[in-house]
């Protein structure tokens, strides 16, 4: 997900990193999304999550709204904040998943900004995934400034009046190498260095850190990165053919279902997953 324009919203800093850790934690409480990994760069954000309850699109909605009026408050930005809505794309095979992990840990280091991914000042799961610890963060609930108002005891949108702790909590990645701490922490530290030897022979220098906070958040870069968002994560032809087949099967249902749907037949079943199109009824 990306800022608008390319932005840089998201800028590290301790008031923004407080934000948006209280912002995910509450997010992953309210709707039981399964958190593995996130990163948070200064104009886009990476998340590896899992929603038993198939309810990702509730948990990106809270997520993403409440980054933009907390985050925005604090740049200054009112208005747009995200560039269009969220991609989600499924990991299919356990080669892939340690790929999206290592990409999610590269942030920062990739771009020659840092040379260490602890280095980077954003808020991202490295440290969490090492020791396994949860982490407290403040969510600063808005509606107690009006109730503090009516006290007489007026404060502003981050008062420490109107805040309140949420802890953040990360799930075991779902793959062997990961099924005990001594295992996961090795791997994660041959996945660290890894990246930082690869982006070390390709960048001639790095910003710093320093560089990095030192940003405006409302700065608008020339020509941000793009690249096309892939169907989905994998290394198996075999499970990329079969994933481009129940995807060609899930729309020729959901248009056959919305078509007889809409025509008045309100019996017809839906696939797994599809939301109804709206019908506009005449009384």
């Amino acid at each position: 997900m990306r800022c608008l324009h390319g932005r840089l919203f998201l800028r590290p800093s301790d008031r923004t990193n407080e934000v948006l850790g209280g912002v995910l934690a509450r997010a992953v409480r309210l709707t039981g999304v399964e958190l593995f990994a996130f990163a948070f760069a200064s104009n886009h954000v990476h998340l590896l999550v899992r929603a038993p309850e198939r309810n990702l699109s509730r948990f990106m909605q809270h997520l993403l709204t409440n980054i933009s009026k907390k985050v925005g408050t604090l740049v200054g930005w009112r208005g747009a904040f995200w560039e269009r809505r969220y991609s989600a794309e499924p990991v299919l095979d356990d080669e892939a998943l340690l790929g999206r992990i290592r990409y999610i840990l590269s942030h920062g280091v990739k771009e020659g900004l840092v040379a260490s991914c602890r280095e980077w000042p954003g808020l991202t799961s490295l440290t969490m995934m090492l020791d396994g610890m949860p982490r407290p963060y403040r969510w600063f609930h808005w509606s107690d400034r009006w109730k503090q108002r009516k006290a007489g005891k007026p404060c502003s949108r981050f008062d420490e009046k109107c805040a309140r702790t949420e802890e953040l909590v990360l799930r075991t990645v779902p793959h062997p190498a990961f099924g005990d701490a001594r295992t996961r922490r090795q791997l994660l530290e041959r996945l660290v260095q890894g990246i930082e030897e690869q982006w070390a022979r390709l960048h001639k220098r790095f910003r710093g850190r320093a560089w990095v906070l030192g940003q405006r958040p409302q700065h608008r870069p020339e020509r941000p990165a793009r690249t096309p968002r892939p169907l989905c994560h994998t290394t198996s032809r075999k499970l990329l053919d079969e994933f481009r087949q129940q995807v060609h099967d899930f729309v020729a249902a959901f248009i056959g279902a919305s078509q007889r749907w809409r025509a008045g037949d309100f019996s017809v079943t839906f696939p797994v997953g599809a939301n109804r199109p709206m019908v506009a009824l005449a009384i």
